[in-house]
């Protein structure tokens, strides 16, 4: 099988590493923390190994294998994770923080041009299926296994916050959200993350071509003296 281990050092998000490794709950605890740039070298590398022996084995990839694939000892990667779901949770905040920088940038954008709003949902469609579209099947273990402390649901929670707001101002701009603009927001933020980790993410083979096919998508919502929920905003499934 053809070696990617020299991409192991390609990946960042040291923000992330260091908050889940400094986090004082019990998941979060660790032997030595990354102050010196070998050490935070040593951390992403683990992140990234971590990354691909997930995407690879799914649940049964185990820590012995991802330090192997790091190129590390089982000794090193215990320094700085205790198990194979604080690996977990640090990837899972990573994922967080790129969505929160990802997202934001293309709400700023949404409000400054003011596009249909078809074109509002699409446009935020493409950009969470692209989200997902790397490593699915590291994704579908996350969604289902990694750790959430208090702070990360926390987190989680304001970035669905966030999408939802955003949702709901486009419904009320383009006269498309009923009577209860906020209750079709949910309704649209809702379903669209069940697709997206639910049916996309175990789709994987199919995966490298559904962000194109997200901008395709026909946004099918009320008309303004329609109904007052979404009666349609899913994804198609790849394929």
């Amino acid at each position: 099988m053809p070696s990617d281990r020299g991409s192991l050092r390609s990946q960042n998000g040291l923000p992330t590493i260091l908050r889940v490794l400094a986090d004082s709950s019990p998941i979060g605890n660790v032997r030595k923390h990354p102050r010196q740039l070998r050490s935070r070298e040593t951390v992403n590398v683990l992140l990234e190994a971590a990354a691909q022996v997930f995407t690879r084995e799914g649940l049964s990839a185990t820590t012995n294998r991802i330090a192997e694939r790091a190129g590390v000892s089982i000794g090193t990667l215990y320094q700085y994770f205790p198990n194979k779901e604080a690996l977990l949770r640090a990837l899972a905040e990573r994922h967080i923080d790129d969505a929160t920088v990802r997202l934001t940038g293309t709400f700023d954008q949404l409000r400054r041009d003011l596009p249909p709003f078809d074109e509002s949902m699409r446009t935020l469609l493409v950009v969470i299926i692209e989200l997902h579209s790397d490593r699915p099947g590291l994704h579908r273990v996350m969604h289902r296994l990694a750790p959430k402390a208090p702070r990360d649901l926390d987190t989680l929670q304001a970035l669905e916050n966030h999408l939802t707001d955003e949702v709901q101002f486009h419904l009320t701009r383009c006269d498309r959200g009923g009577d209860d603009a906020e209750l079709t927001a949910q309704t649209i933020v809702a379903a669209v993350d069940a697709h997206v980790h639910r049916v996309i993410t175990r789709r994987a083979a199919r995966m490298r071509g559904s962000a194109a096919q997200a901008a395709a998508i026909s946004v099918s919502l009320p008309a303004p003296d329609g109904p007052t929920t979404a009666t349609s905003l899913m994804p198609p499934s790849p394929g």
